[in-house]
């Protein structure tokens, strides 16, 4: 373990001798000018005792006596000279900085100044002196009264008073001269003559005015090798670099501090680990006198006098302070219970931003009144039990210890008293896990302490996400949910679920709308329920962020925000972590900035964080996006409400992601019921002696006098009240009421919608108002009521057809065709697919990218907002969409065109992703649930790509409705296909979503049932399709938001046949009247003499061109039926009834291109024998089991397709099978 940093008493006390070093206290100036001062120095001419006292007007640049033997004067690092023509009481400009404005200056009486200055420096004659010694508190008292902290901009300035002695060779008229001899010595000292090379030495070396020329011997060859051996006098005065030097090194330290100052702050509350897993303290941070040497400085320098850079604000309104005095204020910015990391950012705004917020003197202060709110909400939220602190004491010991602390026997009351959430929980479940905040207690407090200060600064929704330590405290304390709620959810008699299979409860999420008693205003709260994966949640809760943005047309994210709770090993060690920040600043992704609380445990389970993470904190990955990050002690509670407030600041300021570091103890082990002791029993120990940060905050509080011992026990009482009467209340609830949990209802359930409290101009009365991320409003469409009644059940069970009218296809078609701007160049090969496009539409046909824009564009007119996102999607993986045009002439310049399709449209949003699919794809279904009334799709670059997404998917798409009573619509578009490409870009793995449809696959449904296809898709989980036309493709586009509910599509979408000749659909087959098609019957010969069909095949999507083609080429298109079907879940039954008893003769049998043991076979073959009562059996022709989902070898792929296609067609294939 580090010791704690503290310096020297020499640096904290006075000087050691303080009869030493006394009089070498000076002061020093920055960012030194030498050529300034040098040329000061030398070309000092006038009387010694002549004074100048200028005092600038008119600017907001402070000036300086100049104490000088000559009458001397640097500005803003420009040199002006005085001569002995002007009058007392003149006033003349002086070029000011940049010479773009001039300083006004007056003399006093006696004294004069040349006129006739320019703009150009170096104009006149220059003189200078010593730098006069000053004491420290001289110089803090002159320079404070003179300067703001605010105006520490101005170039070094050094006052001499030492004797000067004029150079015999300058005069007033030969200042022009001298600057241009040294600007040419200053490019290379070998073109001038030896003479100026030793004037201009000595000078730099600091030679005193009068001795830095030498006089030039006689001309003759004796001569020539004494100039040529002439040395500089480079010993006369070597004090200037030493000033130099010294500041820098000043500088560097104050940088020093600033860069790894968070190495040695004190963070652990238990005081055995390094939060930083380092225990050795940088070479560069000042633990003793002897580091000083690190810097060329020694002990006798810390009395010395430095001014402050610009760089930081330790000095508050004073611009110079002692060595020692500047290193005691960075320890007490950088290196106590707040360690802050922020050097890496690369902006200098926000970097001085958190040098303000931390380094000012006295900044981080609080109230009474914010005390006593902040003992109030740690009562809320710890637990402080019998097993710690005060109440481990027991009987007599007890009482004796009572009788000496007699002041503070109440807190040996509060102590013991059954009160606080955790421990009210502990007590009464004490067998029952529920993940307790105890170590972390400052949690709650810091959350409310976030969500106050956010809104403040205007914030009226904040979403959360977090895991599932704490969850209830928070759901408690910071959501507001009611305590009964809660409570009931811990019997064990409390009966099923209402609706779904339900979670446990700290998994449940939560909404709530309530009055923010700190700035009395409305503030609506959101929890999002998650599952145990650690993370998972995070791009969820962006997704669902970024939604409420945009629909509230919240373009910089000043009304809505969201909070990110994380634990330290889960925030290190997972990889979703990484992905969400990566969205953080992309256009169609950021949120404009995320708080992140990190609860660092400093374990991870059972792990030990030395061998759970590679980086000193689990917080480095935040670096990755510039986002600051904030370390601090979780026992100081002060320090973590000071952090937070700076951590809302920094968002409502600069918009950007900010992390909070909340390094804290777990009292327990990963749930109640685990024994920690087992792996970690030095910790542990160290914990079970623990004073709970209540019990130490509350002993400060009653110590400054800022509460006493009634108010605290009344807070006590007042909270165990309420607990009880909750308790009390909780044993009414008999059954379980998922929907009370709700993390994201639609606002259609309490009402109509309103997008935004103020329609456009151009919107009809009663319209709702779109605004695009721009924050201009899209469109306008009609009213939007409530989207399930009141009880939250659907407002019909049926779907209308999702055909359109000609006309609309045909606007569509021609804005899809065309480009809808002026002077806009695109691609030349682009312009062939447009002209293609227009004759499809003149034809009246639709091929895979035009059905797919007839779809969007429809339900962009109906007032849908549309959002599709993936990987290059704007184009599309395979060159088919090309809804974002780019000007070929013009960098950054676009048009999308479905944006220009009618006057009053919903906003079409398409984005190219990250190469991203965990993230994005949570990202989506997080937006996905903020509205029922928008279309929302991901598409994966290949079908199988959804594999590293699958946490998304397995555990919140799929059982999302089941467990949280949380319906989404979200629209995953999976391009799969053989198409001899290999095995990683073939399958979209369907057998995976077929096997979690959550159907019977040997109970037949009631076909008879009214509605039974709506029926079917309101009681799945999600729906899986496959379709073999783009039509079929259109309408179950259309249908996912024309149904009266919401479930997730998975689309199977092609490749090949994406320009696949027979692959187009009529408009006929998409006009008002039509549907979607759940099976595509045969209808060509062998369905005009179905007794004559000998075999009955049924497929799924490509394979079916195949088969087609097979069989035309074999004649046996009256003996061979195809039936498609299009929607594999929920299974269609009814229709697939109705084929197999219009065939009576034929055999069935599955076919696919897939792998047996992959594919669709073993979801359909047991349904399909359901649905016929096992009458017959159902033969598989495909390809045989494989461990990969598709051969890297084209002759072989071809092999296994002739193959599949010769069982399909061989009559006699089944006979020798029983």
């Amino acid at each position: 373990m580090r010791s704690p940093v503290q310096p020297p008493p020499s640096l904290l006390s006075g000087h050691a001798n303080p009869g030493r070093g006394a009089h070498r206290r000076q002061h020093y100036w920055p960012r030194a000018n030498l050529l300034s001062a040098n040329l000061l120095r030398a070309a000092a001419s006038e009387p010694a005792h002549r004074k100048l006292q200028a005092r600038a007007s008119a600017t907001p640049a402070p000036l300086y006596d100049a104490k000088a033997a000559g009458a001397g004067l640097l500005l803003q690092g420009r040199v002006c000279v005085l001569t002995p023509h002007a009058g007392a009481g003149s006033r003349v400009w002086f070029p000011g900085v940049g010479c773009r404005r001039l300083i006004r200056v007056e003399l006093s009486r006696g004294q004069t100044l040349a006129r006739g200055f320019g703009t150009r420096m170096f104009h006149l004659r220059t003189c200078a002196a010593k730098l006069r010694p000053l004491t420290a508190s001289q110089t803090v008292r002159t320079f404070s009264q003179n300067r703001s902290a605010a105006a520490r901009t101005l170039g070094q300035i050094r006052c001499y008073s030492a004797p000067v002695a004029a150079e015999p060779f300058l005069s007033g008229t030969s200042s022009n001269y001298v600057e241009e001899m040294y600007y040419a010595w200053l490019e290379n000292p070998k073109s001038v003559h030896k003479s100026w090379d030793i004037f201009f030495r000595n000078t730099n070396a600091g030679a005193p005015p009068g001795t830095a020329y030498q006089s030039p011997l006689p001309l003759g060859p004796a001569s020539l090798s004494t100039m040529a051996r002439a040395q500089p006098l480079v010993e006369a005065q070597p004090n200037v670099d030493k000033l130099v030097e010294d500041h820098l090194a000043v500088q560097s330290l104050i940088r020093a501090y600033q860069i790894r100052g968070h190495h040695v702050a004190q963070l652990d509350p238990l005081g055995i680990l390094d939060a930083d897993l380092d225990s050795s303290v940088p070479a560069d941070i000042i633990s003793s006198t002897d580091k000083l040497g690190f810097y060329g400085l020694d002990e006798s320098d810390l009395d010395k006098v430095f001014h402050l850079p610009t760089t930081t604000f330790i000095g508050g309104q004073e611009s110079a302070l002692p060595l020692r005095e500047i290193i005691r204020r960075l320890e007490m910015a950088y290196c106590q219970h707040i360690g802050v990391e922020f050097m890496f950012i690369n902006d200098l705004e926000q970097c001085q931003w958190i040098r303000q917020k931390f380094e000012t003197p006295g900044i981080m202060q609080f109230t009474n009144e914010e005390k006593r709110t902040l003992l109030a909400r740690l009562v809320r939220s710890t637990r402080w039990g019998l097993r710690a602190g005060w109440g481990s004491l027991q009987g007599a010991w007890l009482q004796a210890l009572q009788a000496v602390l007699a002041p503070v026997t109440w807190l040996f009351r509060v102590a013991r008293s059954p009160s606080r959430f955790e421990d009210f929980l502990q007590r009464k479940w004490s067998s029952e896990k529920r993940f307790g905040l105890e170590g972390c207690e400052v949690l709650i407090p810091a959350l409310k302490t976030i969500i106050d200060k956010s809104s403040e600064n205007g914030v009226d929704y904040v979403i959360m996400g977090m895991p599932h330590r704490g969850r209830l405290n928070v759901l408690a304390n910071v959501i507001r949910k009611e305590l009964e709620q809660i409570f009931c959810q811990f019997d064990s008699k409390l009966e099923a679920a209402d609706e779904g299979s339900g979670d446990v409860k700290y998994h449940l999420g939560m909404y709530h709308r309530r009055i923010n008693r700190v700035t009395d205003r409305n503030i609506t709260l959101s929890l999002v329920a998650n599952p145990s994966h650690l993370e998972a949640a995070d791009p969820v809760v962006m997704g669902k962020t970024k939604a409420e943005q945009f629909y509230c047309g919240d373009t910089e994210g000043k009304k809505v925000m969201s909070i990110l709770l994380h634990g330290d090993a889960a925030f290190a060690g997972q990889g979703i972590v990484y992905e969400t920040f990566h969205l953080s600043d992309l256009p169609s992704y950021t949120t404009h900035g995320t708080v992140h609380v990190v609860v660092n445990n400093q374990i991870g389970f059972t792990t030990d964080p030395r061998m759970a993470r590679s980086s000193p904190y689990p917080t480095d990955v935040a670096r990755v996006v510039n986002a600051p990050i904030f370390h601090v002690n979780a026992d100081d509670p002060e320090a973590v409400m000071y952090v937070c407030k700076v951590a809302a600041e920094w968002r409502s300021t600069f918009h950007k992601d900010v992390v909070v570091d909340l390094v804290c103890y777990r009292r327990n082990g990963h749930n109640e019921m685990d024994e920690p002791m087992f792996t970690q029993p030095l910790m542990y120990k160290q914990i079970r002696k623990q004073k709970p940060v209540l019990q130490k905050y509350a002993e400060l509080l009653v110590s400054q006098g800022v509460v006493n011992q009634p108010e605290y026990e009344e807070e006590i009482s007042k909270y165990d009240k309420i607990c009880e009467e909750a308790f009390t209340r909780s044993k009414d609830e008999k059954i379980l009421h998922i929907k009370h949990w709700l993390d994201s209802p639609w606002p259609g359930e309490q009402g109509a919608i309103t997008r935004h409290p103020s329609p456009a101009p151009t919107a009809p009365p009663g319209a709702t108002v779109w605004l695009s991320d721009s924050g201009v409003c899209a469109s306008a469409g009609p009213p939007v009521l409530g989207f399930f009644t009141l009880d939250g059940q659907p407002r019909s069970m049926t779907c209308p057809s999702t055909g359109l009218t000609e006309d609309i296809l045909t606007h569509i078609g021609n804005v899809a065709s065309s480009v809808p701007v002026e002077n806009f160049t695109i691609h030349g090969g682009l312009s062939r697919i447009l002209k293609t496009r227009g004759e499809l539409v003149k034809n009246r046909t639709v091929d895979w990218a035009l059905a797919e824009y007839m779809a969007f564009g429809s339900l962009l007119k109906e007032g849908i907002h549309i959002r599709l996102s993936g990987q290059d999607v704007e184009r599309g993986t395979f060159s088919h969409r090309h809804h974002v045009l780019h000007d070929q002439n013009v960098d950054k310049k676009t048009c999308i065109p479905m944006n220009h399709l009618w006057p009053n449209q919903a906003p079409y949003t398409v984005c190219n992703s990250s190469l991203s699919e965990y993230g994005v794809l949570g990202f989506e279904l997080g937006f996905a649930m903020a509205s029922p009334n928008a279309l929302v799709l991901w598409e994966a670059q290949f079908g199988d790509f959804h594999n590293t997404a699958q946490c998304i998917i397995d555990q919140f798409i799929c059982p999302g409705q089941a467990k949280w009573v949380r319906q989404n619509g979200i629209v995953l578009l999976l391009p799969h296909g053989m198409e001899g490409m290999g095995p990683e870009h073939s399958s979209a793995r369907p057998e995976r979503f077929l096997q979690m449809c959550n159907d019977d696959p040997d109970v037949l449904p009631n076909l008879e049932e009214a509605n039974f296809d709506i029926n079917q898709l309101y009681d799945c989980n999600w729906v899986v399709v496959n379709c073999s036309t783009p039509g079929n493709f259109f309408h179950v586009l259309r249908r996912q938001i024309l149904l009266p509910f919401r479930k997730p599509l998975i689309i199977f979408t092609p490749k090949s046949l994406l320009r696949h000749p027979e692959a187009r659909t009529s408009f006929d087959e998409m006009l008002s009247g039509t549907h979607f098609q759940r099976v595509i019957p045969e209808d060509g010969l062998a369905a005009q003499n179905p007794a004559n069909v000998r075999r009955l095949l049924f497929c799924t999507g490509k394979v079916y061109y195949d088969l087609t083609r097979e069989r035309k080429a074999r004649g046996m298109a009256e003996q061979v039926a195809i039936t498609r079907i299009e929607q594999l879940s929920p299974f269609p039954f009814d229709l697939l009834l109705q084929e197999v008893h219009k065939y009576p003769n034929a055999e069935l049998a599955w076919c696919q291109e897939e792998h047996k043991n992959q594919g669709y076979y073993d979801y359909v073959k047991p349904r399909l024998r359901t649905t016929i009562s096992r009458a017959k059996p159902v033969w598989y022709a495909g390809r045989d089991p494989a461990a990969a989902p598709a051969t890297g070898n084209k002759k072989t792929h071809l092999t296994e397709l002739q193959r599949l296609l010769d069982t399909a067609f061989d009559l006699d294939a089944f006979k020798n099978f029983s």
